[in-house]
């Protein structure tokens, strides 16, 4: 029962995380008044608690759950689904920098700084599907 509720949560975390990213991109092609800049950084927050949501749910899947830790720490799709997520991590601090900088500076935001910004954003969408790619590979023993 514990698997099942730990993928529960996993699944429905990251799909989360999916639709939040979406939900960014959206809005960053619209006119970004001030509005739109809180929501926008409203967005990130939940964005980043629901990727610390999808690691813990992940890893306390991979740890108590019913393949257990072996399972995971010798799969090579484990390891690139983790590289992928932290890609996308590491991609999302630039916007969230720039959403905070927005916010506080309450002024229209420059087309350069937006342009920049809605690039990370699409990039990190763009890789997103690498994620159950690796994952499907890893649940059924490839590589």
């Amino acid at each position: 029962m514990l698997d099942l509720l730990l993928a529960i949560i996993h699944h429905l975390a990251a799909f989360s995380l999916l639709g939040l990213l979406c939900a960014q991109l959206v809005l960053l092609h619209s006119r970004l008044d001030k509005r739109a800049v809180r929501l926008l950084a409203r967005l990130d927050i939940a964005y980043g608690i629901v990727a610390a949501a999808v690691l813990a749910a992940g890893f306390a899947r991979a740890a108590m759950a019913a393949k257990g830790w072996e399972f995971y720490a010798t799969s090579l799709a484990f390891w690139a689904k983790i590289a992928a997520f932290a890609l996308i991590g590491l991609l999302s601090i630039l916007p969230t920098l720039r959403f905070r900088q927005w916010r506080r500076a309450g002024e229209p935001v420059p087309a350069t700084e937006l342009s920049l910004v809605r690039g990370y954003v699409t990039l990190e969408l763009l890789l997103f599907p690498l994620i159950p790619v690796f994952a499907a590979l890893m649940a059924r023993g490839f590589f």
